[in-house]
């Protein structure tokens, strides 16, 4: 009988990145060294492999085994929610078993958007994956070339399959529609915020439930959430001016963010390589330069809050911590 973690969402769930050698094999070292990083810290779950943990570069085999060792090495501390991203209905189906059968607390599932897709078909796509499983589901949607999935669609899903619980949107201007799903289900699918947090102080009074962000910024995102959640508004605005530029410079490009995750964490002394696996973008030296400057900021950010650069448990030999501060207020 597997123990499985029940999910409740009220804060920040991370993407956690795939480490790779030099080689371009999965570091496993490593890897363990970001889960033990995010069960240190104030979230309330991981998330893994999805865009952030560059699942596109992973063969089935490996985001198979990146699951089940996520499970195993948090163990009690946080679960797990599972990407479970495929091209067809039938490839999700297995992935999403697969890690329901691992121990995994949800899985997420983004809306395949390679070719458009009317929300009929969508919905008959998702009730298909939603009738495999019985553990929760987020559905994440990102479709910059056009609309997202309509509120109607999430409720008609939520009515057919009550374990679709959340559904997380990466999109400007959605405070007004996350109080319409939130209307329209009576609260029972929450919305969760991606896109790096960079609309996190919005949307905190708006009613999302979390944000799933970079795990290198995600402490100083918890932090923000708590002090937005309590009505201290102004401190929470004035810890994310500090975080906000390195989300917006990452986030330009989805390979630039993957050097410029991974670099930050080797900058806090998480892990000691920044490999990115191929294909990868180079990056010339002006950038290379601006990603230290901001990582230096966030470091510097870190200090004066008190925080932790790294649990004094996690010991890569890359950057000694400066502090070791308490959780956030």
């Amino acid at each position: 009988m597997i123990k499985r973690q029940e999910m409740t969402i009220d804060g920040i769930i991370p993407i956690i990145p795939t480490t790779f050698d030099g080689k371009d094999r999965i570091d496993w070292s490593a890897f363990e060294r970001l889960l033990d990083f995010a069960c240190g810290i104030d979230v309330c779950a991981v998330c893994l492999p999805a865009y952030a943990s560059e699942f596109y570069k992973l063969s089935d085999a490996e985001r198979r085994e990146i699951i089940a060792k996520a499970v195993q090495c948090c163990g009690d501390r946080k679960p797990v929610v599972a990407q479970a991203n495929a091209g067809s209905a039938i490839q999700t189906v297995e992935l999403a078993r697969f890690a329901q059968e691992t121990g995994a607390a949800a899985v997420s599932v983004a809306t395949p958007r390679l070719f458009p897709v009317e929300e009929k078909d969508l919905l008959r796509h998702f009730d298909k994956i939603l009738s495999a499983i019985d553990i929760p589901l987020v559905l994440q949607d990102f479709n910059p070339g056009g609309p997202t999935v309509s509120t109607g669609f999430i409720t008609a899903l939520h009515r057919q399959h009550p374990h679709f619980r959340w559904v997380k949107l990466e999109e400007p201007l959605m405070a007004a529609r996350i109080g319409s799903i939130l209307d329209a289900t009576s609260g029972e699918v929450g919305v969760l915020e991606g896109w790096g947090g960079m609309y996190l102080v919005e949307l905190v009074a708006a009613g999302i439930c979390g944000v799933m962000p970079s795990l290198s910024l995600a402490d100083l995102l918890a932090r923000i959430f708590r002090l937005a959640k309590r009505g201290r508004q102004q401190e929470a605005y004035e810890v994310f001016t500090g975080a906000l530029p390195q989300i917006v410079f990452s986030l330009q490009n989805m390979e630039l963010y993957h050097h410029a995750e991974k670099s930050l964490l080797v900058a806090r002394g998480v892990i000691t390589e920044t490999h990115v696996r191929e294909p990868r973008r180079d990056l010339d030296a002006l950038t290379r330069a601006h990603i230290d400057f901001l990582n230096g900021n966030i470091l510097a950010l870190l200090d004066r809050l008190e925080m932790p650069r790294c649990p004094s448990s996690i010991k890569p030999g890359a950057v000694s911590t400066k502090h070791q501060g308490n959780s956030p207020p």
